[in-house]
């Protein structure tokens, strides 16, 4: 882990009319790292996710993404800097194959004349050779959480957002899906973030957590300090994470 955070975040708010939806947060991941970002429904997680990738505009603070500022930039130019994430609500293209699919985030990067190798890449990396051709809005929810990453993937990003990947998932989906998420870590050098309500996967694959609470962050430490802080304990978790963790 480099000394220099991939990502900063500082004193950044997000409004809607009156409400606060995110307020005044501040947060750092570093090259290399598996960031968790947890917290009660309505917190404001995605919010920020949304506020980080360039979906919304916060009406204060600033987002620094590999030393550039990028608060209010579009996302596709923030993905073009190494950025990319998927989405609590599958987005998937439902009308389209599931190579098509992935053909589209791999002209972020790509020409026609080599696109097709990254997506042959992901798709093989993705163990989605099996329903390549098949349409989106055929699929099952598991399968369309993989296309999903896949399509993410083949922007190829430095840093990956995900966005509750996880919800849905059985117990074996989703220990193959952990262990893909830590091989991108390990072999691809990819940092993630991630905001989840499965605390299996939080606890079983971040190295480090940071807690929301209406809209404010109130904790971050290790997966052990989190599951054993108060704080955290009465906004959120209960003992539901504590098993993971002893």
């Amino acid at each position: 882990m480099e000394n220099q955070p991939m990502l900063k975040v500082t004193n950044l708010t997000k409004k809607f009319g009156n409400l606060v939806a995110v307020n005044n947060a501040s947060m750092e991941v570093y090259p290399g790292e598996i960031v968790g970002l947890i917290g009660p429904n309505g917190a404001g997680k995605t919010t920020l996710f949304n506020a980080i990738t360039g979906l919304y505009k916060p009406e204060n603070g600033k987002v620094v993404f590999k030393g550039v500022n990028i608060t209010g930039f579009l996302p596709h130019k923030i993905c073009k800097l190494g950025m990319s994430r998927t989405f609590q609500v599958t987005r998937a293209f439902l009308h389209m194959t599931v190579e098509d699919t992935v053909r589209v985030g791999a002209y972020n990067r790509r020409n026609e004349k080599n696109v097709l190798a990254k997506v042959d890449e992901i798709i093989e990396l993705c163990e989605l050779g099996d329903i390549r051709t098949r349409v989106c809005g055929d699929l099952g929810l598991a399968q369309l959480r993989k296309v999903e990453l896949a399509r993410a993937l083949a922007t190829e990003p430095e840093m990956l957002l995900l966005d509750e990947a996880g919800a849905g998932l059985n117990a074996t989906e989703l220990s193959a899906f952990m262990t893909l998420l830590q091989s991108l870590n390990k072999d691809y050098h990819i940092t993630f973030c991630v905001v989840e309500h499965v605390m299996q996967m939080v606890m079983g694959i971040c190295q480090r957590i940071v807690v929301l609470d209406s809209g404010e962050l109130i904790a971050s430490g290790t997966p052990s300090e989190i599951s054993h802080n108060q704080r955290v304990i009465e906004a959120y978790l209960g003992k539901r994470a504590v098993n993971y963790v002893n």
